[in-house]
């Protein structure tokens, strides 16, 4: 069996998430295709990994696809590849993911199968980013009141959803942005009393059963997420996510000797040495891989053994198309030190869940795992036919 053409897809734009999503099928010579998704979540970025994933396309023509592990290396450990970043780590991981699509398919299976089983038959999930609403399109235009969210916090629930995450930082009370300088060296008082009400009408909302996360997408450096966490720790937080810079380990050891919130992080950080300094400094209990950018399932599913050995558990970072959600069920269905899955708001709007054949949705905040062969899932033909397409041969 042999690649013979790759199509490089780029799908409509999302205005109401600055998004635009890029895949890759990878077809072989027996009629077999596979998807992946390049997974640099938000803005367009994207654009930079739909040329890459040109360049890299023509580099796979005529390989095995089942050789996943050597074809990966090839990719990964080249030249320029070796210097990482998400723009090239994202165009490696829609390969890599099209080809596990494609070789479970070649067997038959579901891709658990091939990660070596299940582990269990449901996944707990999280509602993500309520500080957008829940299933409110406008992402860029939310309000920052506290109804607001205390709207969106009781709709999760009454859904079933028995933990929720929001970013309490990044919002003045009248939807303003916070420019992110204010909060690099000190959070002025005023903006403390927001944010912690933020965070008491949340835990007043859900009850004290429903798990609250906290992200801070790094919007802080460690000295101010420092003084946040401390203020917020009677409120019973699960886990404090990207607390400051995704570039410093030190940062997170500082953090992590200082507060008491156990710390996630991992969706802006690729392959399984990125994730070392994290794990050797002991400073996070929760690492969260994008499938889609870390380097995809290969790499994925090395981070994940790399981080049991640790006692570190995983929860993958899902914000993009349902072609990322399959995938991430998949693997997180197959490791033994998975915590929880990421169900962003993205995924509950209609013109994302209609992307794909199949829409997997959580009942009573879980998550089956699917059973078709592959992933699971593709592109419908409506969403084919207003991408743009190019293709490798």
């Amino acid at each position: 069996m042999k690649i013979t053409a790759v199509d490089v897809i780029r799908l409509k734009r999302f205005d109401f998430s600055a998004q635009t999503p890029v895949l890759c099928r990878i077809h072989a010579d027996n009629g077999l295709y596979g998807y992946g998704e390049a997974g640099v979540s938000i803005m367009d970025y994207t654009l930079g990994s739909y040329e890459v994933l040109k360049s890299m396309s023509r580099m796979i023509i005529g390989m095995d696809p089942l050789a996943i592990d050597v074809i990966y290396s090839k990719l990964a450990r080249g030249f320029w590849a070796q210097g990482n970043g998400g723009v090239i780590m994202s165009a490696i991981s829609a390969i890599d993911t099209a080809l596990w699509d494609l070789k479970a398919k070649y067997f038959q299976v579901p891709l658990y199968v091939l990660l070596g089983g299940k582990h269990r038959d449901r996944l707990r999930a999280y509602a993500s980013q309520l500080q957008n609403g829940w299933g409110y399109r406008e992402f860029m235009t939310a309000p920052g009141d506290l109804q607001f969210l205390r709207d969106a916090c009781r709709k999760a629930v009454d859904e079933g959803y028995t933990a929720v995450k929001i970013d309490f930082l990044g919002k003045a009370l009248d939807g303003s942005r916070v420019d992110p300088q204010e909060m690099k060296n000190y959070i002025p008082h005023q903006l403390m009393d927001t944010f912690l009400a933020r965070v008491e009408a949340a835990r007043e909302t859900v009850g004290p059963d429903v798990d609250i996360i906290m992200e801070n997408h790094a919007s802080t450096s460690a000295e101010t997420v420092i003084q946040f966490a401390n203020a917020a720790e009677k409120y019973d937080i699960m886990f404090l996510e990207e607390p400051c810079s995704p570039m410093s380990p030190l940062e997170h050891e500082k953090v992590a000797r200082r507060t008491n919130i156990p710390l996630a992080t991992g969706e802006r950080t690729y392959t399984r040495w990125g994730y070392l300094p994290l794990l050797l400094n002991q400073s996070v209990s929760v690492l969260q891989p994008d499938i889609g950018n870390c380097g995809g399932v290969t790499e994925c599913r090395k981070i994940a053994d790399m981080a049991e050995a640790f006692g570190v558990t995983i929860q993958t970072h899902t914000c993009n198309t349902p072609i990322s959600v399959a995938v991430s069920l998949h693997l997180e269905a197959a490791i033994p030190n998975f915590i929880i899955h990421e169900h962003h708001t993205v995924n509950t709007l209609p013109e994302v869940r209609a992307l794909c054949v199949h829409d997997y949705q959580p009942v009573d905040g879980y998550f089956s795992i699917p059973e078709e062969p592959g992933i699971g899932n593709e592109l419908t033909e409506d969403a084919l036919n207003s991408a743009v397409i190019e293709t490798i041969a």
